[in-house]
């Protein structure tokens, strides 16, 4: 079984569809093995997002992130890295599909509502930084 490492974003929590997030996944047959509610802090957010610290909208990321509460979440099942970037849609919210979570409930690019992992090796990395218990 493989492991993936979900957020689910400050305007995911704030708009309630935590619920509805999680049922997409579980509906695919992914088992929920941590999840935790929580504040961000400024230096979480910049080792998750440590690969963008060049790029131009890498302080907007991290301010986003840390505006109010997400769910971080491990998920596990088969493919499961890939099945949940095919749930979670398309980055850009109006090149995501009807069906996915982005397509369906993201009124944003900026506040797209999910962050998956983007790889194995990715999950592994995350899964250790925002649970270091597992």
């Amino acid at each position: 079984m493989e492991r993936t490492f979900i957020i689910i974003k400050p305007d995911g929590v704030r708009r309630g569809l935590i619920g509805a997030i999680l049922q997409k996944y579980e509906n695919k047959g992914l088992k929920i093995i941590a999840a935790k509610l929580m504040d961000v802090s400024k230096e979480l957010a910049q080792k998750h997002y440590y690969e963008h610290t060049s790029k131009p909208f890498f302080n907007e990321l991290i301010e986003y992130i840390c505006s109010g509460p997400v769910l971080a979440v491990v998920l596990e099942g088969n493919k499961a890295v890939t099945i949940v970037r095919l749930l979670n849609g398309a980055t850009k919210v109006e090149d995501a599909l009807p069906g996915t979570i982005r397509g369906d409930l993201a009124t944003s690019t900026t506040e797209n509502l999910v962050h998956g992992s983007d790889s194995v090796d990715s999950a592994k990395r995350e899964i250790a930084l925002w649970f270091p218990e597992l």
